[in-house]
C-alpha cells in the first residue's frame, strides 16, 4: 500500500539589531564578533526564522504567539531551547520536517565558515539528515541598516509533511 502525505511549506523572516557587550548567536551557535544581537530571548534571527516558518507551515501562528516577548520566562531563552518547544507541538500534531532552507543576511562577520556547524546544529535540533538543512549567507553590499553592520537578519522556508490518517 502507498503511503499518504499531506505537504505544507512555510516562510519565516527575522531581523535582530547588533549591539555592544552580546554574544552572537546564528543557527544555534556561537559565532565570534565584537557584537551580538539583542533581543527578548538570545536574538538567533536564523532560528527565529525558522521556527516562524515551521510554525507557519503547521497552521500554528508565529514564535510571538507561543513565545511572547511581553513574558518574562522567555526574556533571554536560549533559541535553540525554544526551536525544541516548537518541534515538540509540531510532532503533536504528526508534522515532520522534511528540509529546511535558511538565507542569513550580514554584512559582518563573514558566516561562511560557521555555515556547516549551523547546519549540524539545526539538523540535529529537528532530527533530520545534515543535507535536508542549507545555510546561505548574503551580504547588503553595504545598503541599508544591514549593510551599515547596524543588524542581521534571516529568511527560512522548510517543508513539512505528514502521513494521513487512514493510511
Amino acid at each position: 500500500m502507498e503511503l499518504q502525505y499531506e505537504y505544507r511549506t512555510g516562510f519565516g523572516t527575522d531581523i535582530h539589531r547588533l549591539a555592544p557587550e552580546i554574544v552572537l548567536k546564528l543557527g544555534g551557535i556561537e559565532v565570534p564578533y565584537d557584537r551580538g544581537l539583542l533581543g527578548h530571548s538570545d536574538g538567533d534571527a536564523a532560528l527565529h526564522a525558522l521556527m516562524d516558518a515551521l510554525l507557519g507551515a503547521a497552521g500554528l501562528g508565529d514564535i510571538g504567539m507561543m513565545y511572547p516577548d511581553t513574558a518574562p520566562q522567555w526574556a533571554g531563552a536560549d533559541s535553540r531551547a525554544l526551536l525544541l518547544g516548537v518541534k515538540e507541538r509540531l510532532q503533536k500534531d504528526r508534522w515532520e520536517v522534511v528540509n529546511a532552507d535558511l538565507t542569513i543576511h550580514a554584512e559582518e562577520p563573514k558566516l561562511t565558515p560557521f555555515k556547516g556547524q549551523m547546519k549540524r546544529c539545526i539538523a540535529g535540533l529537528l532530527e533530520i539528515d545534515f543535507a535536508s538543512v542549507n545555510i546561505k549567507a548574503k551580504t547588503n553590499e553595504g545598503l541599508g541598516e544591514i549593510g551599515r553592520s547596524e543588524a542581521i537578519a534571516a529568511d527560512a522556508i522548510v517543508l513539512l509533511r505528514r502521513r494521513l490518517k487512514g493510511f
